[in-house]
Formats: structure tokens, C-alpha cells, sequence
């Protein structure tokens, strides 16, 4: 078993990050490349009862210490409150994480903020950047699975409303201390001061969405980055969506520089195509013959699998120099975007391969996409 504080090692001919702190001033001009994790277990019966779930966290927290040393620029956890995944309190993850790293962006993946209390994710992720120094962002939506809501009491007829209601007051925590608000979800605040206060001013806070063009629009009236989820079908298809952002934020009078766009994508890397294939696609199709039953899908099959990883399709499955060309003519399908983030999902996998995937993506895979798109 690793110790906590050891250092990760790796090998590689590629380029090393350097140890001085990434400053804003130049994350903000180079195209961003990292990682997303809902920390699963397994969606399999039989592997999850394997799994130890505090080995899990310790393997998780490897991952980030390699991601950051490797140079990759964001590390996110989305929150779940199912059985697959050990991710229902991600600031937390987060702020162990914080102590191992020095550059790399702490995020969520999602906040589910509808189920949430807006006062108590703000001052989680004011805490974590005081931790970090400088390094939190929160990623809030309405989520993708719905156990947060029966959880927490809340009912799934104010689905939307929740989330309106909390972002609304979630801005306003963050533009002062002292809040005066009044909704129907939540008791008033009558001008308490809510504290810690971060480090950033302003505590970065992105919306998430998986294709709703409502969901978009909000983002650009409220002049918000956005992460769009793409994890099916065709990338170039959701271009009318990112030029729907572009285009309502312009006409709610934001520059354009306010309005970046990343995308939140699945995706697996081994030395070669073919590897990273095979011990990708086990896992891929336990989780989305799962989720499918829930939903009415049918089954994954290998040959849906072989060509969403395809050319044009959304996987981000492949060897470095498929995964970099990827990425590159997705950035020129969407028409310019800030970052992507690959869900890099590991229990099922096992460990070693996860490191190896992150340690290609750093250093054989963003360097070439840095030089193609901007911020070599």
C-alpha cells in the first residue's frame, strides 16, 4: 500500500511539467486538457464486491498527483449518490487531493446544485480554494441521475426550478458577504455573512449540460463558461448548440472572451488503438448496459462500441496519435473551445493502465494539441 505523500513516478521521454505554480495569466491563454472521474467501483456485481472502496479513494488520489505532475490542467470529480461510485462528497475528494498537488484545477463534475444547498457549496469550495491556493472551480447542473432528490427531499416536479432558484443565489454568494435573498426552496438570507471567502475573486463557477438548448441559453444570459457533455453519437452535431451560446450571450452583451466553451467527453488511453480498445470496452459496456436498462436502451454491443470510437464518432478511445487527432478536429468541429476534460473512469479498469492512460495524455498527447490549437 502507496504512502500518501510519495511522490508518483513514472517513465516517459516526454516533456516534464514545470514546478513553478500555473498563474491564471497563463492558464488563460493556452487550450486546457484534463480529466474527469465519478470514482467508480464497478458497475459489474461480481467486481464491485472486490473493490475496496477505501483503496479506491487512495488509487483515485494517485491518479491526481500523476495528472498534476504529468502537466494536465484539471482534475474533476462529478458527484453520484449510487452504488457504482464513491463520489457523493467531491469536495472532499478535492481537498485531499489538494495537499498532493501544485498546479492542476480542482473542480467538480458535477455539483448537482438542485439537491444541493447553495450556501453549503459555496463555502466547501471556498474552503478548497483556500487549500489549494487558488486552484477550485465548481461545475454545477441539474445532474444526469436523479437519487440526489428522494435523498435529500426534494421533489423532481421542481426539477428546473431548483436549479434556477439555487445558481441564482449561488452568484450571489459569491459576488458579496453578506446576502440578502428571498426564495420559494430555501429559508431567506437576511444579510448573514457567509465565510470562508476564496482565494479567486471570482470563485470560478461553470454551467454543465447535456444538450438541453434552455440550459445553454442560461448560461450565456448569465455570461457563465459552459461544459457541454458529450458522450454519444457525433461531435459535430452539437455545433448548434455552442454557436446557440456564442450567439445569446452576444445578444445579453458579453464579450466574447467571457463566453469559453469545454467539453466533458469519455475516453481511454493505451500504447496503441488496439489496446486501449480491449481494456476499455469491458468497462464501458458494464456501465451502459446498467444505465441502459434503467433507461430503455438496448445492450452495448462491440461493433455500437468500435464505432463511437470511430473518426467522427464520441469516444475518445485510441494510441496517443489518434486520441491528439481526435481532440484536434473536435476543437475545429465546435468551432473553438477552451477545454476537454476525458472521463477517465477506473475501478473496473485496473489501476496501472488508468496511471499509463493519464501519463500518455500529458505527456504524448497534450503537447501536440497545445501546439495545434494554441498555448504550446
Amino acid at each position: 500500500m502507496q504512502d500518501n505523500h510519495r511522490a508518483v513516478t513514472f517513465t516517459t521521454d516526454g516533456p516534464r511539467p514545470s514546478a513553478e505554480p500555473a498563474t491564471a495569466e497563463k492558464r488563460g491563454t493556452r487550450f486546457q486538457l484534463g480529466i474527469d472521474s465519478f470514482v467508480e467501483t464497478s458497475f459489474d456485481p461480481a467486481k464491485r464486491a472486490k473493490m475496496n472502496e477505501a483503496q479506491r479513494i487512495k488509487d483515485l488520489l494517485e491518479e491526481i498527483e500523476l495528472a498534476d505532475q504529468v502537466g494536465l490542467d484539471a482534475f474533476g470529480i462529478g458527484e453520484h449518490h449510487r452504488r457504482e461510485y464513491v463520489s457523493s462528497a467531491p469536495a472532499v475528494i478535492l481537498a485531499a487531493a489538494a495537499a498532493r498537488t501544485r498546479n492542476i484545477r480542482l473542480t467538480s463534475a458535477v455539483t448537482v446544485l438542485s439537491s444541493d444547498d447553495p450556501v453549503r457549496v459555496f463555502q466547501d469550495f471556498a474552503t478548497l480554494d483556500l487549500i489549494s491556493g487558488g486552484r477550485a472551480e465548481i461545475i454545477v447542473g441539474r445532474g444526469s441521475f436523479i437519487e440526489s432528490f428522494p435523498l435529500f427531499g426534494y421533489d423532481l416536479k421542481d426539477y428546473d426550478t431548483l436549479f434556477a432558484e439555487k445558481l441564482d443565489l449561488l452568484l450571489k454568494l459569491r459576488d458579496g458577504t453578506e446576502v440578502h435573498w428571498k426564495g420559494r426552496h430555501r429559508a431567506p438570507l437576511e444579510g448573514q455573512g457567509v465565510y470562508p471567502r476564496p482565494v479567486q475573486t471570482p470563485l470560478p463557477i461553470r454551467i454543465g449540460v447535456g444538450g438541453t438548448p434552455q440550459s445553454v441559453v442560461r448560461a450565456a444570459t448569465l455570461g457563465l463558461p459552459l461544459v457541454l457533455a458529450i458522450i454519444g453519437g457525433e461531435p459535430h452535431r452539437f455545433r448548434p448548440l455552442l454557436d446557440l451560446y456564442r450567439e445569446a450571450g452576444k445578444r445579453a452583451g458579453h464579450p466574447p472572451a467571457k463566453l469559453s466553451a469545454g467539453i466533458h467527453s469519455i475516453g481511454f488511453l493505451a500504447d496503441t488503438t488496439a489496446a486501449a480498445a480491449e481494456q476499455f470496452y469491458p468497462s464501458y459496456k458494464d456501465a451502459f448496459d446498467v444505465i441502459g436498462q434503467e433507461r430503455g436502451w438496448g445492450p452495448t454491443n462491440r461493433a455500437q462500441f468500435d464505432a463511437t470510437r470511430g473518426p467522427t464518432g464520441a469516444l475518445v478511445v485510441g494510441g496517443p496519435e489518434e486520441v491528439a487527432e481526435k481532440i484536434i478536429r473536435m476543437n475545429q468541429a465546435l468551432g473553438g473551445i477552451s477545454r476537454l476534460n476525458l472521463l477517465l473512469n477506473g475501478g473496473s479498469i485496473p489501476h496501472r493502465e488508468v496511471l499509463r492512460a493519464i501519463e500518455l495524455l500529458g505527456t504524448r498527447v497534450a503537447p501536440v494539441v497545445r501546439q495545434a490549437i494554441g498555448g504550446a
